[in-house]
């Protein structure tokens, strides 16, 4: 008997997972580029790639060269929006891309955050915990889902989570602001930008996005919490089920 395999897609920028329906004409995975070779190679991982390059450029240059450094961090936060539409527009969803995504978020707001410790020793305690926080609930989030068999990360029955995930306007405005919170503090160590009024434009840009950046957090606690509960819920089940 021959078997064909179905993508099935869930969400955005979601892991697959394949299903097989008998007495249809034998397909190869390699056919519909779904293979474990063809995975490096998928366009949104292509620009994953690409992402990882122009943080790296931008983590190089954060201590001397801002205009450099920071045209470099947009140009990689940038293309994050990109990869989510090329997996949507050719069906190249995939486990690896989306640990790549993860990965390269956390650990370029993790350089951020450091370089700017280094900026603003007097706020040191409070941005070691938003990458604390935000490393943190990301992984364990990610760890969860992995646990429990979910095909993608992005599902919860979570309303706070469930909103975050499902409206892409209010995920967009949520890390567009987290990011520019942070990219304006850096900024604003090298320059503060015009004054208005007796007030500097780039403090005060950042002082608009700080909210932003606090909900921001409050919901990675929220993913925190969440993923936390999952997996002692998975422990007891494995826990009863020896008994």
């Amino acid at each position: 008997m021959c078997f064909i395999p179905r993508i099935a897609i869930t969400g955005w920028r979601s892991y697959h997972h394949v299903e097989f329906y008998p007495s249809l004409p034998a397909i190869s995975l390699i056919q519909v580029g779904m293979s474990h070779s063809n995975v490096w190679l998928f366009y949104p991982n292509l620009v994953g790639y690409g992402r990882i390059f122009f943080a790296i450029v931008a983590f190089e240059a954060m201590p001397y060269a801002p205009f450099r450094a920071a045209l470099s961090y947009a140009i990689s936060a940038g293309l994050d929006a990109i990869d989510g539409h090329l997996a949507r527009m050719y069906n190249q969803s995939s486990r690896f891309g989306a640990m790549l995504d993860q990965l390269t978020d956390r650990c370029a707001l993790l350089a951020m955050v450091m370089c700017l410790c280094s900026f603003y020793p007097k706020h040191l305690f409070a941005l070691q915990m938003s990458a604390i926080i935000d490393i943190a609930s990301h992984w364990l989030h990610l760890h969860a889902t992995d646990l429990t068999g979910k095909t993608t990360h992005k599902a919860s029955s979570n309303p706070i989570l469930h909103l975050y995930y499902t409206s892409r306007e209010f995920l967009f405005w949520m890390c567009a602001g987290n990011e520019a919170f942070y990219g304006l503090l850096y900024v604003n160590h090298f320059w503060m930008g015009p004054s208005v009024f007796g007030f500097h434009l780039i403090p005060a840009l950042a002082v608009l996005c700080f909210p932003v950046a606090f909900v921001k957090a409050a919901i990675s606690l929220v993913h925190l919490a969440t993923a936390a509960q999952t997996v002692v819920a998975h422990d007891v089940r494995l826990i009863e089920a020896r008994q």
